[in-house]
């Protein structure tokens, strides 16, 4: 007797953080399903379906709204795309996902995955079924990796601005011991110009972390953004200080001091990795 749920293909749309189900009509963001009305949810399908290019409202009107409904049309379409904008954690003014096209309608601006499982029904296999979920994952449309959880990496990247906000505290807390450290390589003036650089440096890092710690503690959602336009001063700034473990030399010994360094030389493109993963921003659309 044939199989009363045969196979069939769902269609998945991926983008940022998202999943679109065409089959479930369903959304989700990191695999938790979030809720969104129908009407946003066909205007998402539809611009979607047509990424990159204009979906104008006329076009969206004839897809939802058919010639026989009676409804205020712009009044509609504008309240179900500000819905879905808000779902989206997008913004008119700043987009990341639809941007408005003036006069003319909307255009889904991020990059998109496509792809179609098969859904088979109870008691049959799929070959390399049991592959299908791994491989099925949405990929960062940057860094070409598979996109680990916001919250995992939202953690690293705070735990860094402690770990720094650390050593800034450590050494203006202990100013003479480093200044006879550094006296110890570098008697004289060297040693007082040292001290100097730690301690104006460390002043103007404390509030740099607690900037960052504040933005990605309360998710502001513009820091990638902000991040790439601090990442030269940061840089400069992780890369002086990534010279601090040789001021424990004679404690730690030269291996030790070398290892850490050169872990503290990576740790700014290890922010700034971080920083994509947690904060994608659309690719710029060219017309």
């Amino acid at each position: 007797m044939p199989n009363s749920q045969a196979n069939r293909s769902v269609k998945i749309a991926r983008f940022g953080l998202f999943e679109l189900s065409l089959d479930a009509s369903e959304l989700r963001k990191n695999g938790a399903k979030v809720r969104l009305q129908e009407q946003p949810f066909q205007v998402l399908a539809l611009l979607l379906e047509r990424a990159g290019d204009v979906v104008t409202r006329e076009d969206l009107r004839q897809k939802l709204w058919p010639s026989d409904t009676f409804v205020d049309f712009d009044h509609s379409l504008n309240t179900a795309v500000n819905k879905l904008r808000e779902t989206l954690g997008d913004s008119a003014s700043s987009p990341r996902y639809i941007e408005t096209v003036a006069r003319r309608g909307y255009r889904f601006i991020a990059p998109v995955q496509t792809s179609e499982q098969t859904s088979a029904g109870p008691g049959s296999e799929t070959p390399g079924s049991g592959t299908s979920k791994a491989s099925s994952k949405a990929l960062h449309p940057e860094l070409a990796v598979p996109i680990p959880r916001r919250g995992l990496t939202r953690g690293l990247f705070a735990l860094i601005q402690v770990m720094y906000l650390i050593f800034y505290l450590a050494a203006l807390f202990h100013l003479h011991p480093v200044l006879a450290i550094a006296d110890s390589f570098w008697p004289g003036w060297q040693a007082t110009a040292l001290v100097v650089a730690v301690t104006v440096t460390a002043a103007c890092g404390i509030p740099l972390r607690f900037y960052l710690l504040s933005a990605v503690g309360f998710d502001y959602q513009r820091l990638g953004e902000k991040f790439q336009q601090i990442f030269p001063v940061l840089l400069a700034l992780d890369e002086l200080w990534a010279i601090a473990p040789f001021l424990l030399l004679h404690k730690i010994g030269l291996g030790a001091a070398l290892a850490a360094s050169a872990a503290l030389l990576y740790v700014p493109f290890s922010e700034r990795t971080l920083v994509r993963m947690a904060y994608m921003r659309a690719f710029p659309q060219i017309d």
